[in-house]
């Protein structure tokens, strides 16, 4: 097949300016484009096809300061709305009064006052808040013709929503440190893991999910908006924000990338080194019972880290912008809606002592005599 070395085509309608584009077709699947009629567009070899909203901006000499974003999030599917109004509608309620009761159950039940306990709580806290940061703001969008949201408001929400994720990160790895001196060094367990200890390692988590959000929001937040506002996501996260930003995003992506890495893999690290060391001590136990009964906390434990890091690290802990708009926005479903619901049950369908306290509950409430 034969076709010319270079056509010369107009994108006047494109960018709405006079200048033309020389295309050179290539072999290698790289079609290069050189612009000529407009200073801002003969910098990018790239074609129109292949630039983010913001390059494209940017190229057209649009430099319009944007003051909200439009969250497409799932208006593709308009003919669904109302089904998904009522699915997340759902979903959030459970989530809510789900991780409500957990912290009810735990702060009534003189049983469940222990360090295990407290750190559940606290995650059953930080659940409801970063889920309730994305998902009032979807359902409205459901119902609703304006889909915006202020500049303003797509920071508070970034900078709230890293805040509580960095946090649940970390806390995760307090708790699996907790399972680790409580079956690997049973004698030390009241001496190491005091309350001041326990309200340190969550105070440390908040400062990492404090230091982590200054860090992603200032990232993204310093980069200029300049036209494009469409943000291809339901809440204002960090990937689609950066491909409309009108400037180079390489050293940000970066940013992002390190960062994510560091708040998802150290306490990765920590969470496998330390069920790693709890395994090996339940495979010398000799009681059936005690094995029986470590194996089912830490089970439970393992299965939500397992979900939250694999759809967290899937999302930012890879090269920017490897990630398509649509599978960011299931995975990302995952991790801020789906995981805050399933928590509570994962930890009360599978510990005793946790179904214990709320056979309690209910034989009371139902027979106060």
């Amino acid at each position: 097949m034969s076709f010319p070395l270079c056509t010369m085509l107009p994108i006047s309608i494109l960018y709405k300016k006079p200048y033309t584009c020389l295309y050179s077709p290539s072999l290698s699947y790289a079609p290069q484009w050189t612009c000529s009629g407009n200073s801002h567009l003969s910098d990018y070899h790239l074609s129109p096809l292949q630039m983010t909203p913001g390059e494209l901006a940017l190229a057209s000499g649009n430099h319009t300061p944007v003051t909200q974003f439009i969250l497409l999030g799932f208006s593709g599917y308009p003919d669904l709305q109302e089904l998904l109004f009522v699915t997340f509608l759902l979903i959030y309620v459970i989530t809510v009064m789900g991780n409500l009761g957990m912290m009810a159950l735990i702060f009534t039940d003189s049983r469940l006052h222990s360090p295990m306990y407290f750190f559940l709580s606290v995650l059953s806290f930080l659940d409801i808040c970063y889920s309730s940061v994305v998902t009032p703001k979807l359902l409205a969008n459901f119902l609703a013709s304006d889909k915006s949201i202020s500049f303003e408001g797509c920071v508070v929400q970034l900078t709230f929503f890293v805040v509580h994720v960095t946090a649940e990160s970390f806390l995760l790895a307090s708790m699996a440190y907790d399972r680790f001196v409580a079956i690997c060094q049973p004698l030390r367990y009241g001496s190491v893991m005091t309350k001041e200890t326990c309200l340190q390692l969550v105070a440390a988590s908040y400062a990492f999910g404090g230091a982590n959000s200054a860090i992603q929001t200032g990232n993204v937040f310093a980069l200029p908006f300049c036209g494009p506002n469409q943000v291809t996501h339901y809440f204002c996260d960090i990937p689609p924000l950066l491909r409309l930003a009108c400037a180079n995003t390489a050293t940000a992506g970066v940013v992002l990338y390190i960062f994510s890495a560091l708040v998802t893999l150290l306490p990765a690290a920590v969470i496998l080194t330390s069920y790693s060391l709890v395994l090996v001590a339940i495979g010398r136990m000799r009681s059936a019972a005690r094995r029986e009964k470590a194996l089912s906390t830490c089970a439970s434990h393992f299965l939500a880290i397992a979900i939250f890091y694999g759809t967290v690290v899937f999302t930012y802990v890879q090269p920017h912008g490897s990630t398509n708009d649509t599978n960011g926005q299931i995975v990302s479903v995952f991790y801020t809606i789906i995981i805050p619901m399933l928590n509570p049950f994962i930890y009360s369908f599978r510990n005793k002592e946790v179904k214990d306290a709320l056979k309690r509950k209910l034989q009371v409430s139902i027979f106060p005599c």
